[in-house]
């Protein structure tokens, strides 16, 4: 994308340099659409090539015309069937001494995503957005057909019109306002998450969890906490059913070290076993204890949230 308009056929058209503007709005809805942080990428950068190619100025304004045309990319990447999803949608909490199962192919999860991302700078947005990222909401979304979750998207996180979005879609203005109805009434309900989060929280995570402390962890938990690890399908619920598989795993991840990032608006710390990446977990904070761990072992993610694939023993957890 390196050309410049000129050498493209026209002064009007548009300029890289604009297109990067829009970058982290536009990741953000196509994350909400699609549930996925690597294809969310995808699908913008694919967006600016086609507006790096299609659009000139007497078209109308730009971000109205980026949104268009990542609504047609997400709705393309979603015509399979695949829903995305956690594992608590998938089935029943397992019980402690029920087996892991096999793992699930990676389209068949919901996965995490850096802040920087897809959360805007502004404060004023920051709140609203922040909430609209979380797992458990983008999860829910994924429940949606694919025309309603862009309808409740648009209208109900980004406060588009009812007919900037009929325009967008190619709809009605009277069926843009049916679809929002059928997609809020659709919509699973989602338990809300702190907005602020206690640091001290956090640093007690970390020192129970790097010492292999099942008690001073299990203390931290809500007393219906979930823990899941994808790609399976088995998960949790409840802080006994946690303590009790943690002690008897083992111990397998005693001499563990954690580095703090975040994920959909939620503190997120990479894993790492004998100093090599191994899962980033995602925390869901409610009422002052933590009431969900995700724990993705996907290595791969690690990198992605800009942070090392290795370090030496000696370097610390540092909050």
């Amino acid at each position: 994308m390196g050309a410049r308009a000129a050498d493209r056929g026209g002064p009007d058209l548009v300029e890289a340099t604009e297109l990067e503007g829009h970058r982290v709005e536009l990741t953000g809805y196509c994350y909400r659409m699609l549930g996925s942080g690597f294809e969310a990428e995808d699908a913008v950068q694919e967006t600016f090539v086609r507006a790096w190619r299609t659009y000139q100025a007497g078209r109308g304004p730009l971000r109205p015309w980026l949104f268009r045309l990542a609504t047609s990319v997400c709705l393309d990447m979603l015509r399979g069937p695949q829903r995305r999803a956690r594992a608590m949608d998938l089935g029943p909490a397992a019980r402690p001494g029920d087996p892991l199962g096999d793992p699930l192919p990676g389209e068949a999860w919901v996965w995490p995503v850096p802040d920087g991302r897809v959360l805007p700078a502004d404060p004023a947005e920051l709140a609203v957005a922040r909430e609209s990222v979380r797992l458990a909401f983008v999860a829910a979304l994924q429940w949606l057909p694919p025309r309603q979750r862009a309808v409740l998207i648009l209208r109900d996180v980004l406060k588009w019109q009812a007919a900037e979005v009929a325009g967008l879609l190619g709809m009605s203005v009277a069926s843009v306002n049916s679809a929002l109805q059928r997609a809020r009434a659709r919509l699973p309900a989602v338990a809300p998450e702190d907005a602020e989060v206690d640091e001290s929280l956090l640093d007690r995570y970390v020192s129970a969890f790097e010492r292999y402390d099942v008690d001073a962890l299990v203390s931290l938990l809500h007393e219906d906490a979930t823990m899941s690890m994808p790609p399976f399908a088995w998960w949790l619920r409840g802080r006994e059913a946690v303590r009790a598989v943690l002690l008897a795993a083992g111990a397998p991840c005693e001499g563990a070290r954690l580095l703090p990032a975040r994920a959909n608006g939620a503190p997120a710390f990479a894993q790492y076993r004998d100093g090599t990446a191994f899962a980033l977990i995602v925390l869901e904070i409610g009422g002052g204890v933590v009431t969900g761990m995700t724990t993705f072992l996907d290595p791969r993610l690690v990198s992605s949230f800009g942070l090392p694939m290795s370090f030496g023993a000696a370097l610390r957890t540092d909050r």
